[in-house]
């Protein structure tokens, strides 16, 4: 559960909060409220020119020639695995290191989440960790961008075209994200993103969208989110469908917003860089990021002794802080049966990993602050590193 909200300690506390939507949708008012005016006054609420409007800007954002607005991410890779025609009988590998969505999202397509460890330094899957999970009825792999950091992308193409397995992307976290320059989503047969408020680039409300070089698969994931229609015939139902489809004032939102994500993004990295040189000490860790990765940097999330009395202590002084995640997806209790085995990179992490503030406007005076009393507590609390 995310703590409350920090409060002041005494009259002089400098108090961070673990994000600030506020100040990014006061950057881009004006665009919002013509954004809104045009929505209402068009009538045109779910579908129409606005959703055609962003898919081009985010589908020319991520290189890839496709994209299909949905209603969240994780329908996103649930239409991509039905749109790939994966389900009852198939195995998807899965980092248990993940939201919960990413292997809900294979559930709720009729396949089964096949659970794997990921590198004790990145916290990511690679093809090392992968590559024992491939069994006979595996179909595809789920690759995912966590924190905004993407794992040797070069090794796990070259595994996945070797054992004839689709690779998709899960970059709900990767907004913007590059593995030697090319962007998150554009990697395999599909990227899948959520635009949760939270994120990167954040819509108002619940939103989503598939990305992918194939053109025919993007039909189809649009059919499948539509109720099965066919192209250009409303009476007409191909497939069984459902209903995903992302609002036209979300995706006025997300194109008011699209403008400013680079500069967003680089103002994230400045700070995870002021991060990384002011934390220090034994008893601290940095989650490692790949040198041919430039990150999105939507989490900056540090490794520490006493996760809880940490974060309590933070706390106390003003500074909310996260956890992501607490419970790794192969142990809460309906995803048990999908790992066997112990996963022990991700099972020790989960005890210690630590999300700090980080946002584009946090200010170098409140990451010292938080790198100061951190510095502090863990020091306090594991002074020789052990």
């Amino acid at each position: 559960m995310r703590a409350a909200p920090p409060t002041r300690t005494d009259a002089t506390a400098l108090v961070v909060p673990f994000n600030d939507l506020g100040a990014m949708t006061a950057d881009v008012a004006e665009a919002l409220e013509l954004a809104w005016k045009d929505v209402a006054t068009s009538s045109s609420f779910v579908g129409g020119r606005r959703v055609e409007q962003f898919e081009a800007e985010w589908s020319a954002f991520c290189g890839t020639g496709h994209a299909v607005g949905v209603g969240n991410g994780t329908d996103a890779i649930q239409l991509v695995l039905r749109g790939l025609g994966i389900g009852p009988g198939d195995e998807v590998i899965v980092p248990a290191n993940s939201f919960i969505a990413t292997a809900e999202a294979v559930v709720l397509a009729g396949a089964t989440p096949r659970f794997v460890d990921v590198d004790p330094e990145t916290l990511l899957a690679t093809a090392d960790t992968i590559l024992p999970a491939i069994t006979s009825r595996t179909a595809a792999i789920v690759v995912v961008g966590l924190y905004g950091n993407l794992p040797s992308m070069d090794d796990i193409l070259r595994l996945a075209a070797d054992k004839h397995l689709a690779l998709i992307e899960d970059a709900a976290q990767a907004h913007g994200s590059t593995w030697r320059g090319r962007r998150a989503g554009s990697f395999g047969v599909a990227g899948c993103f959520s635009f949760y408020p939270g994120k990167n680039l954040g819509a108002f409300g619940d939103a989503g969208a598939v990305v992918t070089g194939d053109g025919a698969l993007a039909e189809r994931i649009r059919s499948l989110g539509n109720h099965g229609r066919e192209a250009d015939a409303g009476h007409v139902h191909t497939l069984v469908g459902t209903n995903s489809r992302l609002d036209a004032l979300q995706a006025a939102v997300l194109s008011a917003k699209l403008p400013r994500l680079t500069a967003w993004n680089r103002a994230r990295r400045t700070s995870v860089v002021a991060y990384r040189q002011l934390l220090r000490g034994p008893g601290l860790r940095m989650v490692r990021v790949d040198g041919q990765v430039e990150s999105s940097c939507h989490l900056h999330v540090v490794r520490v002794p006493s996760r809880d009395l940490v974060r309590q202590r933070l706390h106390r002084q003003g500074i909310e802080t996260g956890v992501h995640y607490r419970v790794p997806c192969h142990l809460q209790e309906p995803y048990r049966g999908f790992a066997p085995d112990p996963l022990p990179a991700v099972e020790q992490a989960a005890g210690e990993i630590l999300s700090l503030p980080l946002f584009p406007h946090i200010t170098r005076r409140q990451v010292e602050h938080v790198a100061a009393q951190l510095n502090t507590i863990v020091a306090e609390l594991d002074p020789h590193g052990g």
